[in-house]
């Protein structure tokens, strides 16, 4: 019995290490004692700024994926860029985030109740949460206790962030690095009901596919004849809708467009070449209860255990845009 027992304590001890002993310290309420009122006033300061722009809810959820795939979910992509550094921000792929002023005030509110005790990375991970569900997403609880990051790196962003162009075996691998799974890719792509992409990150399948001039053999023509209308050669600056007609509300419109090759970038295309991303995206065209809310509750809670600092790592930002 004696040998059993210790077998299966190192047992425990390596399976909880292969997890991550890091991210199984987050849990559901962990400021409970320390803040207890942190998520009401996170919910309400967002609320108030949506209410007034309900556009900022993509860009804020965005910006909790462009965090946790980019060092982990430790709020390094708000830090700005110093002298000898340049950050996350400056990255190509992260000069279209906006929404940092919300983030700002959150910070703001919370600090003037509890003083150095919640997180960038945590007030990130409910702001996009609220985000979503303040836009007729689905509600999923948060489990909190991640610390900041002190560092912030260009050339990571660069490194880390999948692009639009992306293929669906070039998906999956980014998505398998950060733990997740081809389920989570189908996912957590339908994030993509809400929000825009400038013509830069779709024109290629428009007018040069292959650079023989050519348009995307995959996009529905019609729809390739509506982008070519917005979207004129060398335009950086106009707005397409990413779920055409439904971009400010939360729902699995998304699924639909792709159903009809008019998925607006190559990585939204992309789903539709595996066979368990397609799955995915079937299922939620002919369910008359479609999972997808609960799903992206779950996928949202997975992706926001990626590489967290916790216990005495890192530290509790003052100000979310800079190092303590």
């Amino acid at each position: 019995m004696g040998l059993c027992f210790k077998l299966l304590f190192v047992a425990a001890i390596v399976l909880f290490n292969a997890d991550g002993s890091q991210a199984q310290t987050l849990k559901v309420g962990f400021y409970s004692k320390t803040c207890p009122n942190v998520e009401t006033i996170v919910r309400n300061t967002t609320a108030s700024f949506l209410s007034r722009a309900p556009t900022l809810a993509a860009p804020l959820l965005r910006m909790h994926f462009h965090d946790c795939f980019v060092r982990g979910c430790d709020g390094s992509v708000l830090l700005n860029s110093t002298q000898n550094s340049q950050a996350e921000k400056a990255a190509i792929p992260n000069l279209s985030l906006r929404g940092f002023q919300v983030i700002d005030a959150v910070k703001d509110a919370v600090e003037k109740v509890c003083p150095g005790v919640v997180s960038c990375a945590d007030i990130l991970a409910l702001v996009a949460r609220d985000s979503v569900n303040l836009i007729k997403g689905p509600f999923w609880q948060v489990p909190t206790g991640r610390r900041d990051g002190r560092v912030s790196l260009l050339s990571e962003a660069l490194a880390n962030l999948p692009p639009p162009f992306f293929n669906i075996t070039q998906l999956k691998t980014a998505w398998q690095q950060k733990g997740l799974s081809v389920k989570d890719l189908a996912v957590l792509s339908g994030g993509h009901t809400i929000g825009n992409a400038h013509c830069p990150g779709f024109s290629n399948r428009l007018y040069n596919f292959t650079g023989q001039g050519d348009t995307d053999p995959s996009m529905d023509l019609n729809y390739i004849v509506q982008l070519r209308r917005k979207c004129k050669p060398g335009d950086t600056t106009t707005i397409v809708e990413l779920d055409p007609g439904s971009f400010r509300t939360f729902d699995t419109s998304y699924y639909n467009f792709i159903a009809k090759r008019r998925g607006l970038l190559q990585s939204d295309a992309a789903l539709l070449n595996d066979k368990v991303t397609k799955a995915y995206l079937d299922s939620q065209l002919n369910s008359p209860s479609p999972s997808f809310f609960k799903d992206f509750g779950v996928s949202m809670v997975k992706m926001g255990k990626i590489g967290v600092l916790t216990s005495n790592a890192g530290e509790i930002r003052k100000h979310c845009a800079v190092v303590n």
